[in-house]
């Protein structure tokens, strides 16, 4: 039993003690009934948040919701897990699209009415062994079936999130989508427009990272999800869809970022008169609209901007080669050029040849450079701008192999 699920058990067996009805709630019921670990546990409980507070001590808990009945429950010093304690609930309206206005505590069958997805809706009695499905999710789980919980409409217009997130349970299962949920996430999708560009970006990325990438993405445009997410790909999606799917299908490395680039590459290159203008302009909205990181965002646009030389390296200088491969974002460039490879055997030996040097020692790879600015001071130059243009061209002659050590760079600088 791992710590997560040793300590879930016994926050469980201690509001028990005290009088409390005590489950198992949510996902990690769902992930072990589909024998996965789960990533965490948490409890849902007739226990108000006060009333868990006194039980478990105000050193070890969280009033992190409790206007929303949530309350962090921590272990001890040695074990150092958390679990999440949620009062059984009914919540009002959801004004803002996010969070009910207020909640009534409730009843554990009233509480999973209110949650989002049957296979997401069921609890567990950790001490019985039992599953206590008030919704469902059991059969939908067996049937690999996303279903939203009682009226879809009604579930999504509480949360515009959970357009994406039906999206993305489904890639990540191999479930499909039942079809009223998804009939209402189509007849809602231009509300997830409400959401803020953060909760998108977490969905966004979580389903990129899903075996069903290509899948979801299809899904996501048919639906009209992209057209908030990315509206750049929705407008391009006829001309290009199949082929982002296709370099979604055969994108094996590189996480999420190089699967976002992949999105975006068929419409870079659709117009071959400005490509890395369209890249930028393209990467330049996306990181506003999900406000993406700095690095993020570097990471996309270097994983397009790179794929030109990456293609026809064999064919260039190793001076023109060898500042790529040092690159912070390297991979995610390669991933592309790989995924674009299963539909070209030319591309498919630049991509292995340029794995293969990224396995060489420091030292080969990138060797120290032979002058540097003391060397030209000494040698009686004068600071000034034509530093930067010496020591480059210094360093591309030692990569192509023209300067092989010290005295050979000092004679080339007389």
């Amino acid at each position: 039993m791992s710590k997560a699920r040793e300590f879930a058990l016994e926050v469980v067996c201690r509001l028990r003690s005290a009088g409390f009805i005590a489950l198992w709630a949510g996902g990690c019921v769902r992930d072990s009934l589909m024998e996965r670990e789960p990533h965490d546990y948490d409890v849902a409980t007739s226990a108000t948040p006060q009333q868990v507070r006194e039980l478990f001590g105000f050193r070890r808990t969280l009033m992190v919701g409790a206007a929303f009945g949530v309350v962090i429950v921590r272990g001890s010093s040695k074990l150092q897990e958390e679990v999440e304690v949620a009062t059984f609930r009914t919540d009002a309206v959801y004004s803002d699209g996010r969070r009910p206005d207020s909640v009534t505590f409730s009843t554990p069958e009233k509480d999973a009415e209110r949650r989002d997805f049957t296979i997401n809706g069921m609890f567990f009695d950790p001490v019985a062994g039992q599953v206590i499905d008030y919704v469902g999710g059991r059969e939908d789980l067996r049937n690999g079936v996303i279903r939203a919980i009682g009226d879809p409409h009604a579930r999504l217009a509480e949360d515009k999130l959970r357009m994406l997130r039906a999206i993305r349970f489904a890639a990540r299962f191999s479930f499909e989508i039942d079809s009223e949920t998804e009939g209402a996430v189509t007849a809602h999708s231009a509300e997830v427009a409400l959401v803020s560009g953060e909760r998108i970006a977490v969905e966004f990325r979580k389903t990129l990272e899903t075996d069903r990438a290509a899948w979801a993405v299809e899904r996501w445009y048919a639906t009209g999800l992209m057209q908030v997410i990315a509206p750049e790909v929705h407008e391009h999606w006829e001309a290009v869809g199949n082929s982002i799917c296709e370099l979604l299908c055969h994108s094996h490395h590189g996480g999420w970022i190089a699967r976002a680039a992949a999105m975006y590459w068929p419409i870079v290159t659709a117009d071959n008169n400005e490509p890395y203008a369209i890249a930028k302009n393209c990467i330049a909205l996306l990181k506003k609209r999900l406000k993406l990181a700095n690095e993020e965002a570097a990471a996309l646009l270097f994983g397009l901007e790179a794929q030109s030389a990456l293609a026809r390296s064999s064919q260039l200088a190793w001076s023109r080669v060898q500042p790529l491969l040092i690159m912070p974002h390297i991979n995610t460039a390669l991933a592309i050029l790989a995924a674009r490879g299963a539909s070209s055997f030319e591309l498919a030996l630049e991509a292995k040849r340029l794995h293969e040097f990224l396995l060489w020692p420091t030292e080969k790879l990138n060797p120290p450079p032979l002058l540097d600015g003391d060397i030209l001071q000494q040698s009686g130059l004068a600071p000034g701008p034509q530093f930067r243009a010496i020591l480059q061209n210094a360093r591309d002659l030692q990569l192509d192999g023209k300067l092989t050590d010290l005295a050979s760079a000092m004679r080339w600088l007389a």
